[in-house]
């Protein structure tokens, strides 16, 4: 019974010694990616932002008035319009660039840009 407890214990350690170097060692991952349909942004800085705007191949918006820090704002392409309404159609167009502007809590601009060089 003895052996038992200390396998458990051993494996409990270990689980967490690996959590602790996944969090201290982890891969960034980039701010802005295109995930299918849907374009992903990323707040890794320690500020939430306001006022956040997301361009799309220079022509289709959309935003939200808030991102926490460390928060990911998750939105479809199709969601995404032009100034005259028009939407992005995911089936006849593709993500060549997006732009990322915000404001941070001390009154910083924030400016972000991925394009299709970077990878999806």
């Amino acid at each position: 019974m003895r052996s038992v407890w200390s396998i458990l214990l051993v494996a409990a350690l270990g689980v967490c010694v690996a959590y602790v170097l996944a969090r201290h060692y982890r891969v960034d991952s980039p701010p802005i990616y295109v995930r299918g349909a849907w374009i992903v942004v990323e707040n890794q800085t320690k500020q939430p932002w306001k006022d956040v705007t997301v361009t799309v191949n220079a022509y289709y918006r959309g935003g939200s008035p808030a991102l926490a820090a460390g928060g990911r704002l998750e939105a479809p392409l199709a969601n995404f319009v032009t100034g005259l309404g028009q939407r992005f159609n995911t089936s006849r167009e593709h993500v060549m660039r997006v732009e990322v502007r915000a404001t941070d809590a001390l009154g910083r601009p924030v400016a972000l840009d991925w394009d299709e060089s970077q990878g999806k």
